[in-house]
């Protein structure tokens, strides 16, 4: 279940694949504008691809929660608005905190090193970089944390269901300013209560962790 933005094309398997991956990425990234009309002509062109192959991408992007339809209008890429942020972040929340909740139960001695690897490979970022971005798949701590729950129901909920949509908005929104730091000293707070094995501290945090964000995101949409 291994997701990996930065080189979508080099895991794909079919020419569907290669441009539904794409085109992900771009939306995600803000290549592709949010609530911009999708053409079907014009990314086939783009992509060298014929329109059925654009048009299965579209659909599987609608699954994603990444394009609507409308009547009259077509697909659309959706928009990055603060009631849409604050119906997504409370399912985020809920959902994260158990999977935090459950990870803390659930993860070995090497995930749970491996998780502190990341962190610190993340630490080194944020001082080179000044900033805070975490590519999606393994290399994204949240991803690490779902995938560490072991709970297939709950891992399909938030990585097939929402998980794009959320990068979405932490991509666009939510990576600059003082939020980078406060946000990786609330990441190293959720480790160390998954360390401790301890469950409602774990939930607790990461609950805590995405209201700061959607906090950090309204502001700026507001």
């Amino acid at each position: 279940m291994t997701l990996n933005y930065t080189k979508p094309i080099e895991q794909a398997i079919t020419s569907s694949d290669k441009t539904f991956l794409s085109i992900r990425y771009a939306i995600v990234e803000g290549d592709i504008a949010s609530g911009s009309k999708l053409s079907e002509t014009e990314l086939s062109t783009k992509y060298g691809v014929s329109r059925a192959v654009i048009r299965e991408a579209i659909n599987r992007l609608e699954t994603c929660h990444l394009v609507e339809r409308k009547a009259n209008v077509g697909a659309r890429v959706v928009s990055l608005t603060p009631d849409g942020l604050i119906e997504l972040y409370q399912i985020r929340e809920s959902l994260e905190g158990m999977a935090a909740r459950l990870a803390a139960k659930n993860m070995t001695s090497e995930e749970i090193a491996e998780l502190n690897q990341l962190l610190d490979i993340h630490a080194e970022k944020v001082k080179q970089e000044g900033s805070y971005y975490q590519e999606a798949g393994d290399v994204d701590f949240h991803y690490r944390i779902i995938l560490g729950c072991k709970n297939k129901q709950l891992i399909s909920l938030l990585v097939d269901g929402i998980y794009h949509l959320v990068r979405m908005y932490r991509v666009q929104l939510g990576m600059s300013g003082p939020r980078i730091t406060t946000a990786f000293d609330e990441h190293k707070a959720i480790v160390s209560a998954i360390q401790n094995k301890d469950e409602e501290l774990a939930e607790m945090l990461m609950r805590r962790h995405i209201m700061y964000s959607k906090n950090n995101i309204a502001n700026k949409l507001a």
